[in-house]
């Protein structure tokens, strides 16, 4: 089973309805200086925040691109990792430059993205106190841009020597930890469609031997022996977190339906998606832009049980 096309590009699909909304605020450079010709977030209208979008970053939901886990995630941008977490607003200045405006109104975030999901307007101006940091560049592709504004690039801080690095999404190109959070994120959004592929001739496929097995389940594991056994692994190392929990974040629970919730468990090298009733999907950085179903066996259930109870939920 392999990755859907739009898996794994980085691009953020909660977008504000409209294509871009300003902020009505200044939330300036994270030391508080203004920023010099190339596109900074100084006064003035025209340097405004225009809004695109926006994520959360909590220990429950954050970007794949950004980390296994809620610490390294926050270590990406710089940040201590709060219990509380941030929001991340990604917008365009009047220039046109590239910037991340990380908030501690989490809530405010939440409900924007919210809103945005249901199709309905809101406008997200962050109030200047809660600005944590302006950071330039984005973390995340976007498939759009502010209107009236040129396109999208990295403001020019070559004239600041403690201006940090810009942002920049994962390559669009080959495969990595990147990548495969990222496919991960899409199964866990496209859940129905996901289950929908693993069809009942899988299955059989699978139970007949056409595959390799774990305690978990049976799977069909693409190519080599060497896959089905990096599969074992990483279920074998889902299963040591029972008994030593990792770094928050690093398990996820979000809700499903029907009383089940839906996991996300990273590790060094994989990534899990499943639902506390049913199967799992494993994708693997040692196995570019493949998806392997395992099938809910004797010990599954245990395991996404035992999982859920330590999963940080949203």
């Amino acid at each position: 089973m392999s990755e859907p096309e739009d898996a794994g590009n980085g691009t953020v699909v909660r977008e504000a309805p409209e294509t871009a909304r300003a902020t009505g605020e200044e939330p300036g450079r994270p030391d508080g200086a203004a920023a010099g010709e190339g596109g900074g977030l100084a006064g003035g209208e025209e340097d405004a925040l225009l809004v695109l979008t926006a994520a959360l970053l909590t220990p429950a939901q954050f970007p794949g691109a950004l980390g296994d886990d809620y610490p390294e995630a926050c270590g990406r941008l710089g940040l201590p990792p709060l219990v509380q977490g941030y929001g991340l607003v990604l917008g365009q200045d009047g220039a046109g430059a590239r910037w991340t405006v990380v908030v501690d109104d989490v809530s405010l975030v939440a409900v924007a993205i919210a809103s945005w999901d249901c199709g309905m307007e809101y406008e997200l101006t962050p109030v200047p106190r809660a600005i944590v940091a302006t950071l330039p560049g984005w973390p995340l592709a976007l498939a759009v841009a502010a209107p009236g504004v040129p396109a999208p690039h990295d403001p020019d801080l070559s004239g600041d020597p403690e201006a940090p690095e810009a942002l920049r999404p994962p390559s669009l190109s080959g495969w990595g930890p990147a990548q495969r959070r990222l496919g991960a994120d899409e199964i866990s959004r496209q859940w129905a469609t996901w289950r929908g592929e693993f069809t009942a001739e899988d299955a059989e496929a699978a139970e007949e031997g056409d595959g390799s097995a774990s305690p978990e389940g049976s799977f069909t594991a693409p190519g080599s022996e060497s896959t089905a056994v990096s599969v074992r692994a990483a279920l074998a190392e889902a299963r040591a977190y029972l008994d030593t929990p990792p770094p928050l974040g690093r398990i996820r629970s979000a809700f499903a339906s029907d009383e089940a919730r839906l996991l996300r468990v990273d590790g060094p090298g994989w990534s899990l998606v499943a639902r506390t009733d049913d199967m799992a999907f494993v994708l693997l950085d040692a196995v570019p832009g493949e998806v392997v179903p395992v099938e809910r066996g004797p010990r599954l259930p245990a395991l996404l049980a035992g999982l859920e109870a330590l999963a940080a939920r949203s």
